[in-house]
C-alpha cells in the first residue's frame, strides 16, 4: 500500500522516530496488509472496516502471539489511520471500535545487589587491556545510568561531561536528557579513556563515538547484547539477561533507596509517569520482605 510507505515516512521526517520503531511499525503493518489481501482480497484502505481488524487480532490470538505483542501491532494500526484521517484518505477511523487484548502485568526483572557485586567481582578487569576495560565500563555503564542500549550505542565522546559530573543521552523521540554521575565514576570512565585512546590510536583510528567495537568502530546491538548476557549468565539463572535488566536494576536500585519517583522517571526518559511506576511493585515486594522478618506477629 501506498498510503504505508507514505506513513513510514512521515513518522521518520516529521515525527522523528527511532530506526528500530519504523522498522517495527513497516513489520506490523505488512502483517496486516497481507492478511487483508489474502484473506479478502482487498489492497485498497479505505475498504478496510472494523470488522476486518477484528479478525486480524482475533487470528493472531489465535495463533498464539503474545498479547503485548498483539497490542503492540494494534497501535501500529491506530498510529496508522490517525495519519490517514489527518491526511484526509478516510473519514471514518476503523479503530475506534477496536478494543486491546487485556495483558498481565509482569514485574521487570532485575538483579540484586549480590548479584550486581558478583557481577563485576567475576568480570575481569585489570587496568592494561582496553576490550576487558570496555566491556567492564559497557555493564557499569548500563547499572549506573539506567541508559537504553540504543542510548549508549549512540553516546559520543563530547556527550560524557566530566567536569560537570554528567551524561547527556538522546532517547526516544529525540528528547535529551542529562544524567549526574558520581565522582567515583569518573575515575572508572578516565581510566577507560586513556585505553581507548592507546587502542585508537594503534590501530590508527579515529572514531566519534564514546564505546567502540574490537575494530574500532561505532557498536552496533548484538554485539553489546553477547558482552551483557556473557556477563549476566554468570550469576544469574533468570529467563532474560538483555541490557534492559540493567536498567530495570538501575530504578529499582533507586526507588529501594529512597529515590523520588518522578526523579527516577527523569533518570530513565519516561514520558509518563505509569511507565515508571511499575517499579514500585519491585519495592513493595521488598516491604513485605522485610515486614514478614521485622513483625513478629507476621
Amino acid at each position: 500500500m501506498q498510503e504505508i510507505d507514505l506513513f513510514l515516512n512521515y513518522l521518520t521526517v516529521e515525527r522523528r522516530f527511532s530506526k528500530h520503531t519504523i522498522i517495527s511499525y513497516q513489520t506490523d503493518l505488512g502483517q496486516f496488509s497481507k492478511f487483508i489481501r489474502d484473506t479478502y482480497e482487498i489492497d485498497d484502505v479505505k475498504d478496510v472496516s472494523h470488522l476486518f481488524i477484528r479478525s486480524w487480532v482475533v487470528s493472531l490470538m489465535e495463533n498464539g502471539i503474545d498479547p503485548k505483542s498483539v497490542n503492540r501491532k494494534i497501535t501500529a494500526l491506530r498510529s496508522f489511520y490517525k495519519f490517514l484521517i489527518k491526511t484526509g484518505v478516510i473519514d471514518r477511523n476503523p479503530m475506534l471500535k477496536i478494543q486491546a487484548p487485556k495483558v498481565s502485568k509482569k514485574l521487570p526483572e532485575f538483579l540484586d545487589d549480590k548479584k550486581m557485586d558478583a557481577l563485576f567481582d567475576n568480570m575481569s578487569n585489570d587496568g592494561s587491556v582496553y576490550e576487558q576495560a570496555r566491556d567492564f565500563l559497557i555493564l557499569d555503564f548500563f547499572y549506573r545510568t539506567g541508559v537504553r542500549l540504543s542510548e549508549l550505542i549512540e553516546l559520543k565522546i563530547e556527550n560524557v561531561n566530566l567536569h560537570n559530573l554528567s551524561v547527556t543521552v538522546t532517547g526516544k523521540r529525540n528528547k535529551v536528557r542529562q544524567i549526574p554521575i558520581t565522582i567515583g565514576f569518573k575515575q572508572v570512565i578516565e581510566k577507560y579513556l586513556k585505553l581507548r585512546k592507546e587502542f585508537l590510536n594503534d590501530l590508527s583510528m579515529n572514531c566519534h563515538y564514546f564505546f567502540t567495537d574490537n575494530k574500532g568502530n561505532k557498536m552496533y546491538p548484538v554485539f553489546v547484547y553477547r558482552i551483557v548476557k556473557a556477563n549476566i549468565k554468570m550469576v544469574s539463572t533468570g529467563k532474560k539477561k538483555s541490557p534492559h535488566i540493567l536498567r530495570h536494576t538501575f530504578a529499582t536500585t533507586m526507588l529501594n533507596n529512597g529515590a523520588d519517583i518522578n526523579a527516577i522517571k527523569e533518570l530513565l526518559g519516561h514520558s509518563n509517569l505509569s511507565a515508571t511506576q511499575v517499579y514500585t511493585h519491585n519495592t513493595i515486594e521488598k516491604l513485605k520482605e522485610v515486614y514478614k522478618q521485622a513483625f513478629p506477629k507476621a
